[in-house]
């Protein structure tokens, strides 16, 4: 079993930054498709961005691109999400997901492993 630990998140001005961050625990030999999503209260989840360890390899949404960075600090176990330019409209919660992969991956590959989810909120 794997077990995902977040932190970061929090309250923020538009156009202010904050960096998220998921270590992995327990079995984590190999390579995983990792990254986060994202769910309003009665909202669709929404994948916002994954890397595949073994490329890496990222992967966006267009509501993100060039405002998101996802990478990974493979020593420490650990993918980093730093959203900078933030809007009212990134406000949710923000859970990361993973999955043990051998080469696919993608922003809705199907996850196994899920942290508990951390808000982040963005104020105007």
């Amino acid at each position: 079993q794997v077990q995902l630990t977040e932190s970061g998140g929090g309250s923020v001005q538009a156009g202010g930054s904050l960096r998220l961050s998921c270590t992995a625990s327990g079995r984590t030999s190999g390579d995983y498709c990792i990254g986060w999503f994202r769910q309003g209260s009665g909202e669709k989840r929404e994948g916002v961005a994954t890397i595949y360890t073994g490329g890496p390899s990222t992967f966006y949404a267009d509501s993100v691109k060039g405002r998101f960075t996802i990478s990974q600090d493979n020593a420490k176990k650990t993918v980093h999400l730093q959203m900078n330019n933030l809007t009212p409209d990134d406000t949710d919660m923000y859970y990361c997901a993973a999955a043990r992969s051998w080469g696919l991956c993608g922003l809705n590959y199907p996850r196994d492993f899920w942290a508990t989810g951390t808000l982040v909120t963005v104020s105007s």
